[in-house]
């Protein structure tokens, strides 16, 4: 793989630590700023707001400029948000600071998947994704922890202060690492636009929102779900976390490495399995090490259907993908905010806290329902259309290899 996929990699890790860590932080954000912890909670729901609307607008401001200068514009807010979080004297700045760098999230994984994509030859486009993706399930296993736990001795705006020394590493790794790509000649927002008129495209983000959001649904509650049911310490909740992390990283990997080979097959093994499993959580959810395995398989199966998913949009996209990719990355994160949504109502609904599973449970085999209607949707295209006929899309640029780079 191109070694400029680490650049891409650290860049994702930095992303993925800031945007989680504040989750183990609120108690000492909320008691810095005099605020309630609900309140301090907006740092997080503010923040997956922020990556949605963040993501096609970002890309669309984008699109005049070189995907490589835009990677590198995209770290800079990153690093800005950050050190506005880190200095912020009120709440409303930190919250300002949040939404600032989650304003490059979306767009720096969109615009990133496109690019991480065009460095590799066609059959192995999802494994170059999935690299890339490493990095921000690597920063659930090692960034969060000890995010948290520098932030904990040393306090919060340390934490914030080290997550945008991550940005400044990242921002030079691409701009010594990363090729410039050519755009394609004649592609234009318009262009961009166009793909959302696939329903094939539109199909890929539902499943985004659906599959992804099966498994926040559970997650969001894991701390009351492992304490209240389970019998785990409150201590444990962070290796529980980490277990999930870990599960994150081998999924990405084999969600890669097999949605290059077949990737509507990877699709439904994947999505199917974690409906399963999100289903059994309500059982195993009573037994400490069964509880636990169940938690590394649902971050497995959750995250094994990202580069699958991803690849999809770009596939469907082909010509103009930046816009739709990017567009994709802030479906995960919608799937994030009415998963936990929908948990919490059955929770309030007095159904326990282990309801949350069974809402995963639905979710996830709803997207399997999609990807099964997609494939037979394109099997009657496919079916239907002339031998002759050509696909009326933008050509996809050919791959930019820089042969020093190969491992």
């Amino acid at each position: 793989m191109p070694i400029a996929l680490l650049a891409l990699a650290i860049g994702a890790f930095g992303i993925g630590t800031t945007e989680f860590v504040i989750m183990g932080l609120l108690p000492e954000v909320a008691g810095d700023f005099g605020v309630s912890i609900p309140t301090a909670g907006f740092l997080v729901t503010g923040y997956a707001l922020g990556v949605v609307a963040g993501a096609p607008l970002m890309t669309a401001l984008g699109t005049k400029i070189s995907r490589k200068r835009m990677l590198m514009l995209l770290m800079g807010l990153f690093i800005v948000g950050n050190v506005l979080s880190a200095a912020a004297p009120a709440f409303g700045v930190m919250a300002t600071g949040r939404i600032v760098a989650s304003f490059a999230h979306g767009a720096f994984f969109g615009i990133g998947s496109v690019v991480a994509a065009d460095l590799v030859a066609p059959e192995k486009k999802a494994g170059a994704i999935s690299m890339m993706f490493t990095g921000l399930t690597v920063a659930n296993v090692v960034g969060v922890p000890l995010g948290t736990s520098i932030g904990q001795s040393l306090g919060w705006r340390t934490t914030f202060y080290l997550v945008a020394a991550l940005g400044v590493i990242g921002l030079v790794g691409i701009a010594r690492l990363v090729p410039e790509i050519p755009k394609p000649e004649g592609v234009h927002l318009r262009h961009e636009l166009a793909a959302f008129r696939n329903v094939q495209v539109l199909l890929a983000m539902a499943m985004t929102v659906l599959g992804f959001g099966g498994v926040f649904a559970a997650i969001t509650y894991i701390a009351p779900m492992m304490t209240e049911v389970a019998g785990f310490a409150d201590s444990s909740v962070t290796w529980l976390l980490v277990l999930f992390g870990l599960g994150m990283v081998g999924g990405n990997l084999v969600g890669g490495r097999f949605a290059d080979r077949a990737l509507m097959p990877m699709l439904y093994v994947s999505l199917g399995a974690l409906a399963l499993v999100l289903a059994l959580f309500t059982v195993t959810a009573h037994h400490k090490v069964a509880a636990a395995v169940t938690i590394a398989l649902v971050g497995a199966l959750g995250f094994a259907t990202v580069p699958p998913l991803q690849k999809r949009v770009l596939d469907q996209a082909a010509g103009a993908p930046t816009l739709a990719s990017a567009v994709n990355i802030g479906a995960f994160n919608l799937g994030n905010a009415l998963s936990a949504w929908l948990g919490g109502l059955v929770i309030s609904a007095g159904l326990g806290y282990t309801a949350p599973n069974w809402v995963g449970a639905a979710l996830a085999s709803s997207a399997l329902a999609l990807a099964v209607l997609s494939s037979a949707l394109e099997r009657r295209a496919a079916h239907h259309r002339p031998a002759a006929e050509v696909p009326a899309t933008t050509p996809a640029p050919e791959p930019v290899r820089v042969a020093a780079d190969h491992g």
